[in-house]
């Protein structure tokens, strides 16, 4: 894979339950020279892991997590996001992706259809 991508929090959650789907995420969350991990991505991620796992394990998710490249918010990225018709996280995660010009993996039925993004239906991913 050579060009940079992002993976939604949700496809963060399936990787690391090693679910079905986690097979979809793999080649995103693999590549880490290309890997691009907003920090709001960090933030879901961590506080689901620390609430159902415990702190030692949602530290150790946070720290694999930034083996990408982390991508901080800014005031600019934050006024890019409030366009989208998305739940906030959502719209940060789609923002950060289209300026870095990055491809979104997601499971999330509300990115279904927008430019740039790989999707995988809930259902699909289950039924496999």
């Amino acid at each position: 894979m050579s060009e940079a991508h992002i993976v939604d929090s949700s496809g963060w959650l399936e990787y690391l339950a090693d679910s079905k789907s986690a097979a979809f995420f793999a080649p995103a969350i693999e590549d880490a020279e290309h890997l691009l991990v907003p920090v709001i991505t960090i933030y879901e991620v961590f506080k689901k892991v620390l609430r159902e796992r415990g702190e030692n394990e949602a530290l150790q998710v946070a720290s694999m997590m930034q083996s990408g490249r982390v991508i901080e918010l800014d005031s600019a990225l934050a006024l890019d996001a409030a366009r989208y018709p998305l739940p906030l996280a959502d719209s940060l995660i789609y923002a950060t992706a289209l300026r870095h010009g990055a491809t979104l993996w997601t499971q999330d039925e509300h990115f279904k259809g927008l430019p740039g993004v790989k999707y995988l239906a809930k259902k699909a991913a289950a039924t496999r």
